[in-house]
């Protein structure tokens, strides 16, 4: 009997042993919650001090501390590491505010995520400034870009749509009023086009103006056609569709001087340089302008598709200089941009603020999406791997940079969405020509159809 209870507890061991390590690969975030936060909390608090002290982020205490301990407990003085608040537990890790040490800053712990993201066994850990003297740690517990599933409470607004996740697992929001441009770059099947689909559907539920162009004839953008308030498939519309485009932001200018223009008594809330000060009621909807393959605009082969071509670039140049105040945006994507396109290409991108990179085929495309803004995320990028589609790499002006993973979405869920939302497609009369022609949706027969019978005599 006793043989029995031990080979039962033995087998209950190897179970749960067992079960723990499927969970840690299959279900990571159950894992997490169960076993990994309890252990790193129990070896964050037994090791804070001794791991501050190995990383070399504590400093000498102040003399009257010194004093103060030789007092009261005649023991030896330690250097003192950061005051740590409190710790607060997270679905994918765990967050705690740190008070710096006299004569430090974020950089120095910002230095150190990597050993002490050793020294406490978690996935990773980032720094985040909060205000002078205050930052907070984050510890990831498991690779959360590895399944991406989007946080519950997602900071949306007017042109704001949580479009990936980082590698804090905290959203990346585009912010088209903050970064009015951007430029997305990625290899075939890298995820640019998922990246793509799950921004215009989060723009669809907004009264935004949709315009794509798209040279694949339209395969990537006519899906969804229903939101869109034009739509170009080759060179030729493209053409035809900026010009339009560039007068209705000149007519857009117009009514803002106009607005500027009142008396003198005016209010200085109610003067405006942008679209964005214009009473509601005046206001005009905000135009994002999506082009797929933008190389397809610069490639040429005849003469009269240059001249058509450098009138194309000037248009796009003017749009990106000047389009921010008049509520219109561009969204860049291709797989490589860069100067052997042609002339304006250059100006072009310094003009995209934004720079998200997917997975490329050379060094020298992630140079010319991260390089000028980030040079640090260009060895990131060349290191995304073929099996992460929809994994990538943003950069901003400020030299700051993250991983990011787009969550899938299938084609027929974003086309149902942008579907359902037709009715929120702002009135744009100068687009009209463009509008894309949408089929009418076959009706379903309720029952059996009559069958017709032969008149009688």
């Amino acid at each position: 009997m006793t043989d029995l209870v031990t080979w039962a507890e033995l087998g209950g061991l190897l179970a749960a042993a067992g079960g723990a390590v499927y969970a840690r690969h299959a279900h990571p975030a159950a894992y997490w919650s169960m076993v990994g936060l309890p252990l790193t909390v129990i070896r964050l608090l037994a090791s804070y001090s001794s791991t501050m002290d190995a990383c070399g982020l504590t400093v000498e205490p102040s003399r009257w501390r010194a004093l103060a301990v030789r007092a009261t407990t005649r023991r030896e003085i330690r250097p003192v590491p950061p005051r740590r608040g409190v710790i607060r537990p997270t679905t994918t890790g765990l967050r705690m505010r740190l008070r710096l040490a006299p004569g430090q800053e974020p950089a120095d712990l910002a230095a150190s995520t990597e050993r002490l993201r050793h020294a406490w066994g978690v996935h990773a850990v980032h720094v985040r400034d909060i205000k002078p003297g205050v930052v907070e740690l984050r510890l990831v517990g498991f690779d959360v870009l590895r399944k991406v599933r989007m946080p519950r409470r997602l900071d949306g607004g007017p042109l704001r749509i949580p479009v990936a996740l980082r590698e804090d697992a905290t959203a990346f929001v585009r912010d088209y009023r903050a970064v009015p441009h951007e430029l997305v770059l990625g290899a075939t099947l890298s995820g640019k086009s998922m990246y793509l689909r799950n921004l215009l559907t989060g723009l669809a539920a907004q009264p935004v103006a949709l315009v794509g162009i798209d040279c694949k004839r339209g395969v990537e953008l006519a899906p969804f056609a229903p939101r869109l308030s034009a739509l170009a498939t080759d060179p030729d519309q493209a053409a035809e569709l900026l010009p339009v485009l560039v007068k209705e932001m000149e007519d857009r200018y117009d009514l803002i001087k106009a607005r500027q223009g009142i008396a003198p008594d005016t209010p200085e809330q109610l003067i405006t340089s942008d679209i964005w000060g214009l009473p509601e009621d005046e206001r005009p909807a905000p135009i994002v302008l999506f082009i797929d393959e933008v190389a397809e605009l610069f490639l040429v082969a005849t003469r009269k598709e240059e001249e058509r071509r450098d009138e194309m670039v000037t248009q796009l140049i003017r749009l990106a200089q000047l389009g921010r105040a008049a509520g219109i945006h561009l969204e860049v994507c291709g797989q490589r941009f860069g100067a052997e396109l042609g002339k304006g290409a250059t100006m072009l991108r310094a003009q995209l603020t934004g720079r998200v990179c997917h997975r490329v085929n050379d060094e020298a495309s992630a140079k010319m999406a991260l390089g000028d803004i980030a040079p640090e995320a260009v060895l990131a990028a060349c290191a995304i791997a073929p099996e992460l589609p929809g994994l990538a790499v943003v950069g901003d002006t400020s030299g700051g940079w993250s991983r990011i993973r787009t969550p899938y979405l299938s084609l027929a869920d974003a086309a149902a969405t942008c579907r359902a939302a037709a009715d929120l497609t702002p009135d744009v009369p100068a687009l009209d020509p463009f509008r894309p022609y949408v089929p009418p949706m076959p009706v379903e027969a309720s029952g059996p159809l009559a069958t017709t019978q032969p008149a009688t005599e």
